[in-house]
């Protein structure tokens, strides 16, 4: 099992610094199209982000480090299969096929989504940004992530400390192309949710849904994030 471990950190970093270059191309691709006032919008957003999120290393904010303290752990993965993690965590996977994929103008055009948490569905046209946060962004935006091949982890806030510090150790772990969000008004300690793009054009929402947090949840989450990461309808780097 350890070699499988280095076999798969290896391909992690791998693919991680591959899709780093593509970012970066298109990231500057993307900057020599905007104006003057887009790249004035943009340094305000990521501001924005910085602060609600508290990134993924130094300089998280009180509100972020408070609700998502940062000395967790989690246990070494043990499974590497989703459905038998699943099972052994005494979580439900789901999937339902998505029907919808276009823009929202507004964030006041609020849609009402067949899950909880979404997966799917029309959206805002700007996506919310990779990250851990005290606060979530609207749902609208959040399924646009989703929508980029994104994977979101949604726990309840009112959790005891100690396991909110290990999600955040399990986010730590492995923060590419990851969001982690407060959810109150979900029927499950902790899920995640993804969107694949087979079949098109509008792909299948997945869902995990735990009911509590137990050890084996973790080897859950992560076999999850490994299954439908980078495989989205619009998949972006």
């Amino acid at each position: 099992m350890s070699h499988r471990r280095q076999q798969k950190e290896k391909l992690r970093r791998e693919r991680e610094e591959r899709e780093r270059k593509a970012r970066e191309e298109q990231q500057r691709k993307r900057l020599v199209g905007f104006g003057a006032a887009g790249l004035l919008a943009v340094a305000a957003i990521v501001a924005v982000v910085i602060v609600a999120a508290g990134g993924n290393g130094g300089g998280a904010s009180g509100d972020t480090a408070e609700l998502l303290p940062g000395d967790g752990s989690v246990p070494e993965q043990e499974e590497f299969d989703l459905a038998a993690a699943a099972r052994a965590a005494g979580c439900e996977l789901r999937s339902s096929r998505a029907t919808d994929r276009t823009h929202t103008n507004s964030l006041e055009n609020r849609v009402n989504y067949r899950t909880n948490p979404p997966t799917s569905g029309r959206h805002y046209i700007e996506p919310a940004p990779d990250g851990a946060y005290s606060a979530a962004p609207q749902d609208e935006e959040l399924v646009h992530t989703l929508e980029h091949g994104r994977v979101i982890v949604w726990f309840k806030p009112g959790l005891p400390g100690e396991q909110r510090a290990e999600l955040k150790a399990l986010f730590d772990e492995d923060d590419y192309q990851m969001v982690l969000v407060p959810r109150p008004d979900m029927p499950y300690d902790v899920a995640a949710s993804a969107w694949n793009r087979d079949p098109e054009p509008n792909g299948t929402g997945r869902l995990l849904l735990c009911e509590r947090i137990s050890p084996e949840v973790f080897d859950a989450l992560r076999t999850f994030r490994d299954e439908h990461r980078s495989n989205g309808p619009e998949p972006i780097p």
